[in-house]
């Protein structure tokens, strides 16, 4: 998620567990640990544009590199504070780990991948029951722990705690109705899905983007879980076969190598943009749910050198349109 929610979602559990002295110690060594494991991101290439797709929640986000993680920080962030302060490194070494802990767990909620158990294995682990940025959780969040730490009770903390499990709880059940509502409109449609999956669109728990794949195709549908079930049914597109679709694409090369790449990266939804004929997009983001093109895509260039990477496009402009159509479905 993004680093706010980690960081407060960090700082809260060293919070929950620590003594009064240790209060506002324990909440920013864990809000620093908890945000730590992004900085995965810096590892990037301006040769290969795809290097960071691969590192992000890699190796800092593997449930085994906690201990590796949670030492790392408190190694740098005991001379700047406990040490200051007169806490001793056990204490940072614990609310350190602690904040870190939760970071993984918390990525693997959302819908973009988490690496739990490199090197192990390679899966990428999305249970798809909170968006990676949403509010309704952040929020509360954030208050209480500010409430805990001005009051200087841990109540407030363990609060936090305990919404963030009954939100997460909330989601799965949600993320379920939805997927249960996409297979009867595939059924309605005389379709049997070879897999289905149901992702939150952006900031809330209440409108789904449902994508369900058949032999050859993908259909999006966009699904809110309110009292009761509505859809918003949407687009279709092919799934991407390379040989049809890119016929001089020869497959020794750089770029058909970076297909692969990120075909591993979004679990296999992959699409030719509706809008683009040379690019590859991610289906299981769009900024409409009931839309197929993607927030991010790569881009392919017929007379590239064998050894060329792919580019590697964001798109994440929403015009007025787009808004009030998302507006609409959410709020019904």
């Amino acid at each position: 998620m993004d680093p706010l929610t980690q960081g407060v979602l960090g700082g809260a559990l060293p919070r929950a567990l620590a003594p009064k002295k240790h209060a506002g110690l324990a909440l920013l060594l864990g809000l620093l640990a908890g945000m730590a494991p992004d900085l995965d991101v810096l590892i990037r290439s301006d040769s290969d544009p795809l290097l960071f797709l691969e590192y992000h929640r890699q190796f800092t986000h593997s449930l085994l590199f906690i201990p590796v993680g949670g030492l790392a920080c408190a190694a740098l962030l005991h001379p700047l504070f406990s040490a200051r302060a007169g806490l001793g490194f056990r204490y940072t070494l614990l609310y350190c780990t602690l904040g870190y802990a939760t970071h993984a767990l918390l990525d693997a909620c959302t819908s973009y991948g988490t690496q739990l158990f490199w090197p192990l294995s390679q899966q990428r682990f999305a249970w798809n029951n909170v968006s990676v940025i949403d509010p309704l959780f952040t929020l509360p969040l954030g208050l209480l722990l500010l409430l805990s730490l001005s009051s200087r009770k841990a109540l407030y903390a363990r609060m936090a705690l305990v919404w963030a499990l009954a939100y997460l709880g909330t989601g799965v059940l949600q993320r379920d109705r939805a997927e249960a509502f996409g297979y009867q409109l595939a059924a309605s449609r005389g379709h049997q899905p070879e897999r289905l999956a149901a992702k939150p669109s952006f900031g809330n728990i209440l409108l789904w983007k449902v994508v369900y794949e058949t032999e050859d195709m993908f259909y999006v549908d966009a699904v809110r879980t309110g009292l009761g079930l509505s859809a918003f049914p949407g687009d279709k597109v092919a799934k991407l076969d390379v040989a049809r679709d890119f016929p001089w694409l020869a497959p020794e090369t750089q770029q058909a190598r970076d297909i692969e790449r990120f075909r591993w990266f979004s679990d296999d939804y992959l699409a030719v943009d509706p809008a683009n004929p040379q690019r590859v997009t991610d289906i299981r983001y769009s900024l409409l749910p009931n839309r197929v093109r993607g927030l991010w895509s790569i881009e392919l260039r017929p007379q590239a050198a064998a050894d060329a990477h792919v580019s590697y496009v964001v798109s994440r402009a929403a015009d007025d349109a787009t808004l009030a159509a998302f507006k609409r479905m959410l709020f019904n």
